[in-house]
């Protein structure tokens, strides 16, 4: 049988999670500044699957408005320019042999909005994740009442304490979404 507690730190646990997801697809999100992480969620077929750029070549950032992959197997490059091309990041690679160079153009008013709506999408996602572990965490807490575990007022005062920390999550999910956007929409 699962514990109360048990129930809360899976909660958290699996929280947080969605939270690390976040962070890791805003760093995805472009500012006016090249970096590799930019790249991480591109996935590129290749070898009948879908692989990260960066199981593929060598990524660099050898200057501010540049990356650069260093493709290890040839037949790849033009799938690789393909998937970053129509990633939606607005860049145009453009491949040397197996060599692939990324200008990172400088961002238009309106391509920062773009990019603002994107992370907005991208929090709405995670507090839809955040929901779904709190709905997760609410039912297993229902179970435990229905075989008698716990009581019903113990069944409310659970209840009330995901909320709490479906709550304070959510605001850590808004607080990155408002970091985001300023970063994007400062020139």
């Amino acid at each position: 049988m699962t514990r109360p507690d048990d129930i809360i730190i899976d909660t958290k646990k699996r929280m947080n999670g969605a939270i690390a997801s976040l962070k890791h697809v805003l760093l995805g999100l472009r500012t006016s500044r090249a970096s590799a992480s930019l790249l991480d969620p591109i996935k590129v077929e290749a070898y009948g699957d879908f692989v990260p750029v960066s199981q593929l070549g060598t990524v660099n950032v050898p200057e501010p408005r540049m990356i650069t992959i260093q493709v290890w197997d040839k037949s790849v490059v033009k799938n690789i320019e393909k998937a970053i091309a129509n990633s939606g990041l607005g860049l145009n690679p453009v491949s040397e042999g197996q060599i692939i160079r990324i200008p990172i153009p400088d961002l238009t008013e309106e391509r920062r909005g773009e990019l603002s709506k994107k992370v907005n999408e991208y929090a709405e996602q995670s507090k839809i994740a955040l929901r779904n572990v709190r709905r997760d965490s609410i039912d297993s807490f229902k179970k435990l009442e229905k075989e008698k575990a716990i009581s019903e007022d113990q069944f409310k005062s659970y209840s009330n304490d995901i909320q709490k920390i479906t709550d304070d999550f959510s605001a850590k999910v808004e607080g990155l979404a408002t970091q985001k956007s300023k970063e994007i929409l400062s020139i």
